[in-house]
């Protein structure tokens, strides 16, 4: 039944919703200024074109639009979708821009709202190949009501547009953090006094930090870190009282870390300035920093010891001093610190054994104190860190058991001892760590079998074990059936026989195997083809038979070392296919032909070692495009021709020796403005030496050993600023030593230790490609008058300067003294002349000196006594006269054959007795009055014995006369 509305009834609605009407129409609309809206539609519309453009890039991207989502864009992948907001779809003309996604406007006072903040971060895609410049940013600075603004993640380039943010006087909080931004901070900037918030941080801001950093008094976080900023840590930034953060880190900042004076400093909760050229000492001021929660010094120069003020610091949660070069043992005051959640000492050098007292810091959730020298064993307080997740104790002189108490820290989830001398087996206490994900004990001195019930631990995902000096065994007849899901599993040196176990391929997550120096036997196994694996090191072994075309057909392969094993026959034509490769090793195998064209379509190439092999033929692969190929050994093989030239120009190491190259050396060497090691020794290379020396400052290696080089040594030699080792033996240079090459610097300095850095585009986590994995060929040269090869890591070290074995004459340069870098110095088998210079007596740190067979006359310099790392002095074959200098290093050169040939030397290292050998005035005294009792005791035997004598022979003689007259 219809139901009838009355006519009042009717009415009355009308009325009320007329009311209603009117009321809103009475409501102040609270819209955003019309002149800031058009502001920010006026950044939309510059920043769209832009990015618009970049999609057009993209030839073979069609599917890549921007109205379409970028993730069901062909080759993209994304994540699980948590939120689809647009970045700026919702900025239209038609609506209040207060209602924008990512602005804040301010309350309603009166009819409109101002815009106070604008979350700008991350809309430019970081893919975009055309550049957006920083004054995109101009139609933003006219919103002089902003508080908040946020532009990070945008990959800005240009400098900071600081007439654009002076303008923001209101300014609280500014982000401008992963940009691109350069050139220094703008003096504007130090005019929004109203900051509490600047974050600049991941830039390529540079310059110095002026004092005008102290005119930010409302301060709280401050952020540059990641920036190329130089200079020292200014007073000013301490004296902000407000101040609670401050990072500085990876910087190129110098000097000493904080002033002596502070002041305000108390505020301070978070400092981290690592990653710079801090250094110095760590001084008592560190105890002004009171409140500190967090305090981040590592990747510095710091050293000396730790001062007893840090220990003070009690609200410390966070303390990192690694890679610096402290020293001495660390107190066990550290038990102070009872707040620390995490102790990072690594690298350093410090010493002697962890204090009982570290069981204090019950709090501990990760320990690292790799790459020390601390001794002894691991302390039984460690059973204290209930909450410790990562111990990290590698690379020390740890010994001892390992601790079956550690067994019973059930958070841990990464335990690395490797690189000590842990003695013992391995502990079955580690079964019960339940959330253990990384084991490395590798390179110990363990014994025992290796457990079968590591495999059963089930959260493990990377296990290193074996290595070097350890003793443990693998029972080659368990049947393994892990109940973990490896990702890296590394096991040289475990005594692993047969072919590659086969359980591995049950491991679907694996992406690193090293299975080295084990006795591994057969052919490559066809399942490691199907594996989708990053890093396969299986080098010394026994392996046998061709490498499988199939291996290179997997685009996630990174690391291939397959050297020192029997493999043999021809590289496959596809290897190119692998496009992933970045070390490709395969040396000291038996393979043979050609190398493969299409070798060079390895973009990521990065290390390429073909050495002694039998590869041959003089057409090699245009390497030119391959921009990240820095390192390549193609020694000992049996190629031909010219030198090859069509290698990356960033190539630093070239390694061409023991082949059958001919032909002079190529002028164009100084293409490669990076070469560090050059070395072609063992070839049939021809030409003229000052002709073709290549004059290539970063130049620190040359070996021409033994070729057929003619010429001289040019004065220009003294250009190679970065020459430490120079081996022109075996060849036919004549003239004689210039003057000049005694002016190389890095043979004038003392060689120190350090490691070698090479530049990988892309690393793997967690894998230590160069001190676990990969072994560079050594640099093979005459050392103490045998051949030996030199590590290629620790060359840094080595000093050498080796001209023997030509026709170089004249006299040996006294200024060649100055090289007291040195250790080795060769010039044997030449016609030199001359005297053995006095200044010889400089190379302090000359281990061996060669100067036979050639024409030295003179006297061995008494200077020589002062070298006190000599061990060899080869002066035979010369025309050497006098003493052989006594004391030091010299009374250990009793090697007779070093001295030969030399008619006119003596000394007691030859037991030769010189003739006029000095005698002290005490044993001259003895000697006269021996010589005078012999005197005397001769006259008194002398006189009755000749005596006799006479009339004996008057009786004979008078006889004789009797006798003859008769007749």
């Amino acid at each position: 039944m219809a139901t009838t509305i009355t006519p009042p009834i009717l009415k009355l609605k009308f009325l009320f919703i007329l009311s209603i009407l009117n009321f809103i129409t009475i409501i102040p609309s609270f819209s955003c200024p019309i002149h800031q809206k058009q502001a920010l539609l006026h950044f939309k519309s510059t920043l769209f074109p832009i990015v618009n453009s970049s999609f057009n890039q993209f030839v073979e991207l069609d599917s890549w639009s921007p109205d379409t989502d970028c993730c069901s864009w062909d080759r993209v992948n994304c994540s699980r979708a948590r939120t689809t907001t647009r970045k700026l779809d919702s900025w239209s003309p038609d609506t209040d821009c207060c209602s924008w996604d990512r602005v804040n406007c301010s309350r309603a006072r009166t009819t409109t709202r101002s815009v106070t903040g604008l979350h700008l971060n991350d809309i430019v895609p970081s893919f975009t190949p055309v550049p957006v410049f920083s004054n995109i940013l101009t139609p933003i600075f006219s919103i002089r009501s902003l508080k908040q603004l946020d532009i990070s993640m945008n990959g800005l380039q240009g400098e900071i547009p600081g007439d654009g943010l002076g303008n923001l006087t209101q300014l609280v909080h500014l982000d401008m953090s992963l940009n691109r931004f350069n050139g220094s901070i703008p003096n504007q900037i130090f005019s929004l006094t109203s900051l509490r918030y600047l974050d600049m941080s991941e830039n390529l801001l540079k310059g110095k930090l002026g004092p005008e950093l102290g005119s930010f008094r409302n301060l709280i976080i401050l952020r540059l870190d990641n920036n190329l900023f130089q200079g020292s840590i200014l007073p000013q930034l301490f004296e902000i009282e407000s101040l609670r953060v401050l990072n500085l880190s990876h910087n190129s900042l110098q000097g000493n870390l904080v002033p002596r004076k502070l002041i305000g400093v108390t505020n301070l909760r978070y400092l981290d300035v690592k990653a710079n050229s801090l250094e110095g000492e760590l001084g008592p001021e560190l105890g002004y920093f009171r409140n500190l929660t967090t305090l981040r010094l590592g990747s510095n120069r710091l050293n000396g010891s730790f001062p007893g003020q840090l220990f003070d610091l009690e609200s410390l949660r966070v303390l990192d001093l690694s890679n610096n070069t402290l020293e001495g043992v660390v107190s066990s005051e550290v038990g102070k610190l009872q707040n620390l959640r995490s102790l990072r000492l690594e690298e350093n050098f410090l010493s002697g054994n962890i204090f009982e007292q570290i069981g204090n810091l019950t709090k501990l959730r990760e320990v690292s104190f790799g790459k020390n020298q601390f001794s002894g064993g691991i302390p039984s307080t460690i059973v204290n860190f209930t909450d410790l997740e990562s111990l990290d104790l590698s690379g020390n002189s740890f010994s001892l058991l390992i601790p079956e108490s550690i067994g019973r820290l059930h958070n841990m989830t990464s335990l690395d001892l490797s690189k000590n001398l842990f003695t013992g087996p391995i502990p079955s206490s580690f079964r019960n760590l339940s959330k253990l994900e990384t084991l490395r004990i590798q390179s110990n001195e363990l014994v025992g079998e290796i457990p079968t019930w590591l495999f059963q631990i089930k959260t493990l995902k990377n296990l290193f074990i074996g290595g070097k000096g350890n003793n443990l065994t693998w029972n080659n007849r368990a049947t393994i059936v892990p109940r973990c899901s490896l990702e890296q599993l590394s096991m040289p040196n475990c005594g692993i026989s047969g072919q590659v176990p086969e359980w591995i391929s049950s491991q679907k997550d694996l992406y690193f195997l090293d299975l080295s120096e084990n006795q591994l036997e057969g052919r490559f196994p066809d399942w490691l083809t199907e594996m989708d694996i990053e890093g396969i090191v299986l080098s010394d072994n026994n392996l046998t038979g061709s490498i499988p075309p199939r291996l290179f057909e997997l685009v996630s392969l990174v690391i291939l070392d397959l050297s020192r094993n029997n493999f043999s026959g021809e590289l496959p034509a596809n290897i190119g296919n692998a496009l992933g490769i970045m070390i490709l090793m395969l040396s000291e195998n038996n393979f043979s032909g050609q190398i493969p064209k299409s070798i060079s379509r390895i973009f990521l190439l990065t290390l390429l070692d073909l050495s002694r092999n039998r590869f041959s033929g003089d057409d090699f692969p245009v390497f030119r495009y391959t921009r990240h190929l820095v390192y390549i050994d193609l020694s000992y093989n049996e190629f031909s021709g010219r030198i090859p030239m069509n290698f990356s120009r960033e190539t630093r190491i070239l390694s061409l020796g023991g082949n059958k190259f001919s032909g002079n050396l190529p002028s164009d060497l100084t293409k490669f403005p990076n070469l560090e090691h050059l070395d072609l020794h063992d070839n049939e290379i021809t030409g003229h030496f000052q002709d073709i020396i290549p004059q290539i400052p970063t130049l620190q290696v040359l070996s021409l050993r033994n070729n057929s080089v003619e010429g001289f040594i040019p004065r220009t030699i003294s250009n190679l600023t970065s020459l430490r080792i120079l081996d022109i033996s075996v060849n036919n240079l004549t003239g004689s030593i210039p003057h000049e090459i005694a002016n190389l610097p890095r043979m004038i300095e003392t060689p120190h230790m350090s490691t070698p850095v090479y530049y990988f585009p892309i690393s793997l986590t967690d894998v230590d490609i160069f001190n676990n994995v990969i072994e560079f060929q050594d640099l093979i040269v005459n050392w103490k008058k045998s051949f030996r090869g030199l590590a290629s890591q620790n060359l840094d070290i080595y000093s050498l300067l080796d001209l023997s074995d030509n026709r170089i004459s004249g006299e040996i340069p006294a200024s060649l003294g100055n090289l007291k870098g040195l250790k080795v110095l060769n010039v044997s088998y030449n016609t030199i002349t001359g005297h053995i210079p006095v200044s010889f007596g400089n190379l302090e740190n000359v281990e061996s000196l060669d100067l036979s067979h050639n024409e030295i006359s003179g006297s061995i310099p008494q200077t020589l006594v002062r070298l006190g790392e000599l061990t060899i002095l080869d002066v035979s074959y010369n025309r050497l006269t006098g003493k052989i200098p006594v004391g030091g290093q010299m009374d250990t050169m009793n090697d007779f054959s070093y001295f030969r040939n030399n008619s006119g030397l003596c000394g007691m290292q030859i037991r030769i007795t010189c003739p006029d050998q000095d005698i002290l005035p005490e044993e001259r005294a003895e000697e006269d009055e021996k010589q005078s009792w012999f005197q005397w005791e001769g006259t008194w035997v002398g006189f009755p014995v000749g005596f006799f004598s006479s009339i004996v022979i008057t009786g004979y003689f008078l006889n004789f006369l009797q006798i003859f007259k008769v007749w």
